[in-house]
């Protein structure tokens, strides 16, 4: 039944991801990549990722799907705006992508698993990630907490700056 389950969104990935680069619209194109995150969210789901599966949901699916959609509207594109690509972009572009898809093809046929016979180990639980992180890596994540601190309290400085400088300018 996993495996099932498993195929069924690998092709409707594979499907929505064509459709996001076939897609005329970048609007639709947009909303495309945000229905293949949630099903690559759903594939992390089922290789027991719970993490990855958060993370993609919340980062990826959630807030830069929406910056995506502020400046497609924003930015009002369309066909006229768009410039052309030679032949020869494109013809590269067909040539990478056969390539692509020879090493895929490759890559496919030397690994056949059943996804369903792999073992479902406790690696991606957020539980083992957490005791990982907070005793092997405790220092580079306090670290790495003050640096995003300090970067935040730059941000609001800088902000504060040019907000002063803007107020001095208009009087």
């Amino acid at each position: 039944m996993l495996s099932y389950l498993f195929y069924i969104l690998g092709g409707l990935t594979i499907f929505t991801a064509l459709r996001m680069i076939l897609a005329s619209n970048p609007v639709h194109s947009v909303l495309y990549l945000i229905a293949t995150f949630f099903l690559i969210s759903g594939q992390y789901l089922l290789m027991n990722a719970q993490f990855l599966f958060i993370v993609n949901l919340i980062v990826y699916a959630g807030a830069i799907m929406v910056l995506f959609l502020f400046v497609l509207m924003l930015l009002n594109l369309n066909k006229e705006t768009e410039p052309q690509k030679s032949i020869k972009s494109k013809f590269t572009m067909v040539i990478s992508a056969g390539i692509l898809m020879i090493t895929l093809l490759a890559a496919f046929i030397q690994n056949q698993h059943d996804p369903a016979s792999l073992p479902l180990t406790d690696i991606g639980l957020v539980k083992n990630l957490g005791r990982v992180l907070f005793t092997n890596y405790v220092v580079p994540f306090e670290i790495s907490s003050i640096l995003f601190l300090a970067a935040m309290v730059g941000a609001v400085l800088v902000g504060k700056q040019k907000n002063e400088e803007m107020e001095e300018i208009n009087e």
